[in-house]
Order: C-alpha cells, then structure tokens, then sequence
C-alpha cells in the first residue's frame, strides 16, 4: 500500500433478498426522472463514520482500537426512504433505520473519543444511521422525487444482522467507488 487511503467504518449489507428490494427503490426513484446517481449495489453499506485519508501505518494503530469496541451482534431493520438535508431539498436519498439504530450509535460513541485519540477531528455532524442508496446531481424532476419519497416513508427492505464492524479502503474510480476491507471486528456471543 502507498500513498494514502481513504478509509470508513462500516457494517456490510449482504442479504441479497434486502439489496434486490434496495434495487427495486432504487429503480422506483430513477424512474422519477430525476437526475441521480444511484450507489451501485454491491456497495450499499451502513457507514458508522468516515474517516478520509490516512497514512498506511494507521491501519494497524487503527485496527487495535476497533478491537477495543464492545458490542454483541444485533438486528438492523431497514425501513422507509428518506432524504438530506430534507425531504422537499433531496441531495442525497436515503433508507432509514428503525431496529437497531441505538445500538449502531452505541458503536459510534465507543469510536469516537479513540479516533479522537489518534488525532481525528470530531464528526461534527454527528451519527444519523442510514444507508445512501442515490445522490441528487441536479434540480431536474426534484419536485417528483420529493413526492416519491414521502410516498415511500414506509417501504419495507427487511432486517439484517449487524455481526462484523469493518474498516474500509474506498478507492475512487471513473465508473464509481471500489471498496475494501481492511480490518473487521466482530460481535461477541453471549
């Protein structure tokens, strides 16, 4: 590895009956006419939080702090559509999480003062579980995408088990993002 690496925290999706449904809202919105691009399917993940570029000796470093995470693999129900920064002004179109959104947080919360530790800014914006699933290019048919969201506020993906939080590598390419576990740790049992 040379150069730097830009890197996320993050729960994979890898319930296909879950990603066809995520694929189906996903044609739903485009048929919208809007003008987005859609998060290929492969790469829909739940992210924890970004991180941006590191050096590549910050994964090790990094590595021993997730292990310092404490959490017992739960359920992740994924419901609804959503936007931000709002609804009526989609610039990026969202799933929602309902189950499972304390329990996302808790593993933020245990993540952010050893990020904090190592010398990473604070996330200012904060934690909100979602899965991005499109952004929003241009205003173009925004107006119906706004009413296809709010029509589908409560469109049923499935619930999915949280077992593995992952650091990922995104490396940014003409034809999208490619992605790349770098280090997982994963959930204990009782």
């Amino acid at each position: 590895m040379s150069g730097t690496i830009r890197s996320f925290f993050a729960f994979d999706i890898e319930d296909q009956t879950i990603i066809r449904r995520i694929s189906k809202a996903q044609s739903m919105v485009a048929n919208t006419g809007a003008d987005l691009k859609l998060v290929k399917p492969q790469n829909i993940h739940l992210t924890v939080r970004f991180l941006g570029d590191i050096q590549p000796p910050m994964v090790d470093v990094i590595y021993e702090e997730m292990k310092q995470i404490s959490f017992t693999p739960f359920q992740i129900e994924i419901e609804g559509l959503g936007a931000f920064p709002k609804p009526n002004y989609p610039r990026v179109v969202w799933a929602g999480i309902t189950k499972g959104a304390n329990e996302l947080k808790d593993v933020f919360e245990q993540l952010e003062p050893r990020l904090r530790g190592l010398g990473f800014k604070p996330d200012n914006k904060g934690f909100s579980p979602h899965l991005t699933i499109a952004r929003v290019r241009t205003e173009r048919n925004k107006a119906k995408l706004a009413e296809l969201i709010r029509e589908l506020e409560d469109y049923e993906f499935g619930t999915i088990k949280a077992d593995c939080l992952r650091l990922k590598k995104s490396d940014l390419t003409p034809r999208g993002p490619i992605y790349t576990n770098l280090r997982e740790v994963c959930g204990k049992t009782e």
